[in-house]
């Protein structure tokens, strides 16, 4: 429902929310460069700038002051009505009073569109529409975070999706103050707001004229940085008076004896009245109005990514016809996807259960509300898991509100996780769905279940537990769609590893040419850093392999890091490969697994094949942060991969230290050893700050893990704590 509220307001006014966006922050900097421009009076009294602007032209009839500190006189010359810029040191003109004829263009164009009180009603639409974006989409972030505890959390997805929620995050603040004060201005406006001035008692006139200005208390007591305005009396009309209007209220002075006759304070909603205006123009807050207005050029911005987001999720997403409202449907199918191939099995289960007879309605988990399934018997969860037992994308905050539910809903449940056994968190996050469930006293429909590298058979196999559940027949049929892959060609190798009977190569393919809107959508070649992943279609496979990058997108190639497996379809295919060969592939982000642009120290930790995206880290090390590597190896002779690199790269400041463990020497050593024999200084680090990053085998990070828990454990310091925070990462396999 949030999506819906926030995604077609968003459409269908997205041209009036450009308009509206771009024109206010053009508006922004008039402010700014008034300010910036104005000679400030703020040391003189009200008396004395009447005085000296009255005497280079007697006939002034008014004085003001705007919010930015500018000075305007307003006089008759000969009947001719006169405006100026004054200097407060003089008196005198300095520039003409007249409003720039753009910035009163582009008010009208903000305000009404040049359509006068229906403009500003359309324009007031818009501002509701900003603030329901503004506050659907704050509701959006805080789910895709995890909560509103994580709003700053580290994102993952396509750049179109990364960028959309970074500039929701920054710019979310200003964005629900700009909407809800051009309300309140609207409503203003249409005076359907009491802003009455307070009620006052006048004195009666002298019925004299002539006092001067320099000789009246009030104007000498009113300093020039308090001053709104100042009307002039007619000195041919005795009944006539000063007007001064200041911060504080509005005054009369008899024109004979300078004696004030009567005050208003203003009224309260005066006053927010006025703070709105401030905040909304940055008339008075310029500083504030300047950031008001970036913030508000994060619209174009964000509506041209949520097009580009709803266009590829509408073109992504299978077409799941007969998808029954929640309160009417049965079934209730949530699915939990991180690149959109477990939508694939959901359409296919939702096809079979309509076919028997079932009202089924499928949407993403992090759209589960249990008050919503009036007349559901029963939740069959779909879910894939996101690295080491994350949750994906479309799931993000369902384990909490899974948690927090008051009471244990009688429907049925049952859990269906995909993944990929040779990872190590293979399903675990649709385990502790499962799991939590089972704890929470859910009624379990079928036992959990996993469906390895999108199998159909894993898959069928369950739909035929499900069917004899329900007391239906299912039979469950889905081919998993192949990811859209580039032909990419091998330019070099290097081959390592053949003496310790463990053949290993780094392989370097050309960089192919991605167009931007690939690029802007998440897909091509166009943005990848070390630690993402490439997923390699074996010929004869519909199943990808994944290889950890050793390269990022400025480094203009693509490296992977591969050991032959004896009875690997993949690896035998890639250790094939001669340069001009072809190998088909698509990338797929990692952010789990990224070095960072900040300046906290990495202690990177890998063996074998593990050293692929160490190195990619190393050499993007431009800024020189402290690197210290500890690499295991079989021996330095035969399998000591980026052995040159790596010394070249220590000498030039982009890796502080190496230190290397060999298992097939006279004195066999691993990574552990090597970590533990430099305890101390370890310990050091990781209190000042580092981040440990690990990248190998199964074996070798649980060992590692192990050792670091003894060197961390006098410091208080454990590594779930460092997971917690973000400083302890894995990328095992």
């Amino acid at each position: 429902m949030i999506r819906l509220v926030h995604r077609w307001p968003g459409l269908v006014a997205g041209l009036l929310l450009l308009v509206l966006s771009l024109s206010g922050a053009v508006l922004s900097i008039f402010p700014v460069v008034e300010r910036l421009s104005s000679v400030q009076a703020d040391a003189l009294s009200t008396a004395e700038l009447a005085e000296r602007i009255q005497a280079v032209h007697p006939e002034v009839e008014q004085i003001r002051r705007r919010p930015s500190g500018r000075i305007s006189a307003y006089w008759s010359d000969n009947g001719v009505p006169r405006a100026a810029v004054i200097d407060p040191a003089t008196g005198r003109e300095i520039a003409s009073a007249d409003p720039n004829p753009f910035e009163r263009w582009l008010t009208r164009l903000h305000r009404s569109l040049f359509f006068g009180d229906v403009g500003r009603m359309a324009m007031a639409a818009d501002a509701a529409a900003m603030l329901l974006l503004t506050v659907s989409g704050a509701v959006l972030v805080a789910r895709r975070a995890g909560g509103w505890r994580r709003w700053f959390s580290a994102l993952r997805g396509p750049f179109a999706a990364r960028l959309h929620v970074e500039l929701a995050r920054i710019a979310v603040a200003g964005l629900l103050l700009s909407s809800t004060t051009a309300l309140w201005m609207t409503a203003s406006t249409f005076d359907l707001l009491p802003d009455g001035p307070s009620p006052v008692t006048e004195v009666e006139r002298s019925g004299r004229t002539g006092m001067p200005v320099a000789g009246m208390d009030i104007l000498k007591r009113t300093p020039v940085s308090e001053l709104r305005s100042l009307a002039f009396p007619d000195p041919a009309d005795a009944t006539d008076v000063f007007t001064l209007k200041t911060d504080r209220g509005t005054g009369h002075l008899d024109q004979g004896t300078g004696a004030l006759l009567a005050w208003s304070d203003p009224s309260a909603w005066q006053r927010v009245s006025e703070t709105i205006d401030m905040l909304h123009t940055g008339r008075g807050a310029a500083a504030l109005g300047l950031v008001l207005g970036l913030m508000a050029l994060s619209v174009p911005v964000m509506a041209g990514t949520g097009f580009v987001l709803w266009f590829a999720g509408w073109r992504a997403r299978p077409r799941i016809r007969g998808n029954v409202a929640a309160g009417r449907a049965e079934t209730i199918l949530l699915v939990g996807s991180e690149g959109g191939s477990t939508w694939g099995f959901a359409a296919a289960l939702h096809a079979a259960l309509s076919a028997a007879g079932q009202t089924v309605h499928a949407a993403p988990m992090l759209s589960f509300e249990p008050a919503r399934y009036r007349r559901a018997r029963r939740i069959l969860v779909l879910s894939a898991t996101y690295g080491d037992g994350a949750a994906p994308a479309s799931a993000r905050g369902f384990l909490d509100r899974l948690k927090s539910l008051p009471a244990t809903p009688s429907v049925a449940l049952a859990v269906l996780g995909f993944g990929d056994r040779s990872f190590p968190g293979y399903c675990a996050f649709a385990q502790a769905v499962a799991d939590v469930a089972e704890a929470g006293g859910w009624r379990t429909l079928v036992p959990f279940k996993t469906v390895n590298r999108q199998s159909p058979q894993d898959f069928a196999g369950w739909g035929r537990l499900l069917g004899a559940a329900m007391g239906v027949q299912l039979e469950l049929v889905h081919q998993p769609v192949q990811p859209a892959a580039f032909p990419l060609t091998l330019v070099s190798r290097r081959d390592y590893g053949a003496e310790v009977q463990a053949p290993t190569a780094i392989l370097r393919f050309a960089l192919p040419e991605s167009p931007f809107w690939l690029r802007l959508t998440g897909h091509g070649f166009g943005r990848f850093v070390a630690g993402d992943l490439l997923g390699v279609l074996p010929q004869g496979s519909a199943v990808p392999r994944f290889y950890s990058l050793a390269s990022g997108c400025r480094d203009g190639f693509i490296e992977i890091v591969v050991r032959k497996h004896p009875a690997g379809l993949c690896t035998g295919q890639l250790f094939e490969l001669q340069p001009g060969d072809t190998v088909n592939a698509f990338l797929r982000q990692n952010s789990g697994f990224h070095a960072g642009c900040d300046a906290a120290p990495l202690i990177l930790v890998g063996a074998g094949t593990g050293i692929g995206p160490l190195a990619g880290f190393i050499r993007a090390n431009a800024r020189r942060r402290p690197i210290r590597l500890f690499f295991g190896m079989r021996h330095p002779d035969s399998d000591f991969l980026y052995g040159e690199e790596l010394e070249g790269w220590r000498r030039n400041g982009q890796l502080q230290r190496l230190d290397t463990a060999c298992s097939r020497t006279r004195q066999p050593s691993y990574v552990q050893d090597a970590l533990r024999g430099e305890g101390v200084e370890i310990a050091r680090m990781v209190r000042k700050g580092a981040r440990v990053m690990v990248c190998g085998g199964r074996e070798m990070a649980a060992g590692v893990s192990a050792v670091l828990a003894e060197i961390l454990a006098p410091t208080g310091l454990t590594p779930t704590l460092l997971r917690a925070e973000g400083r302890y990462v894995e990328d095992v396999f």
